[in-house]
């Protein structure tokens, strides 16, 4: 699948220079540049492109309202370019893919890429889904009930296979924990650290086990250490260096490291 793209700054050397950087990205093909947040607004809407490399820090239309500008149609994917790291919250509400510094660095450039491919891959498979209902609902309407009744079921049976309750021996008891209560999961060596907002237990468990008894729309990574229930997260606050920190409901704070920004961008809209 070849990833259209248009990149947006108003200085011409940055356009050049990510040009080049992404060129060994044998998908992604460069439809156009724009100068300015006008132009980019214009030739957004009309070449519908896939993804859109977006310079913040503009002279009259920024980046955020060139974001704004594209809301009536369809909008594609974004990826912030800039050099002022104070826009990094801000980014995450326009629910950008990613956010990076400039000069943009090569292996984070890489990933990015990776994300808009998964982002890309989702988007297609839930149109495909809905095409093929829409043609069902024509020609054979029982058909597109039995399609929809098997779809729910199959998400209500992934859900159902994460646990809902965990016990965890700690100190020489065995305390039954409600998954929905955990506020955010710390690792320390081969043991969690789970709270749970009014109490701290220990599990002897690796994280990459625990990840996968947890319902991944719910708990995510936001630190290589870290794990977060999003259902209780509460606010999110800036720091430097383009990391954040997210303020659970029991007022605990807990910092998402620049390798994870995308995670707030499921839950801050």
């Amino acid at each position: 699948m070849t990833i259209r793209t248009i990149l947006v700054d108003d200085e011409k050397l940055a356009i050049q220079g990510l040009q080049l950087r992404l060129q060994p990205f044998e998908d992604v093909e460069i439809i156009d540049t724009c100068a300015n947040g006008r132009e980019a607004i214009r030739k957004i809407k009309t070449e519908k492109p896939d993804l859109v490399f977006l310079d913040i820090q503009m002279p009259g239309f920024d980046g955020f309202s060139v974001v704004k500008g594209v809301m009536e149609i369809e909008p594609p994917l974004f990826v912030f370019v800039t050099a002022y790291e104070e826009h990094a919250i801000r980014a995450f509400e326009a629910n950008a893919v990613n956010y990076l510094m400039k000069p943009v660095d090569e292996q984070k450039l890489a990933d990015t890429i990776e994300r808009v491919r998964q982002r890309l891959a989702e988007k297609k498979s839930a149109e495909d889904a809905g095409q093929l209902l829409d043609v069902l609902a024509e020609i054979a309407p029982e058909r597109a009930a039995d399609f929809v009744e098997t779809t729910t079921a199959a998400t209500t049976e992934s859900a159902d296979r994460f646990e809902k309750l965990i016990n965890v021996k700690d100190r020489g008891q065995i305390f039954r924990v409600e998954v929905n209560t955990i506020e955010h999961i710390e690792a320390a060596g081969d043991y969690m650290i789970i709270s749970t907002g009014d109490n701290s237990l220990v599990l002897r468990e690796t994280m990459k086990d625990l990840e996968r008894r947890l319902d991944p729309r719910k708990f995510q990574r936001v630190h290589r250490s870290t794990i977060v229930n999003l259902d209780l997260v509460r606010q999110v606050k800036p720091h430097t260096n383009g990391e954040c920190f997210l303020v659970l409901e029991s007022g605990a704070e807990v910092k998402v490291s620049r390798s994870y920004r995308d995670v707030v961008a499921r839950f801050v809209h």
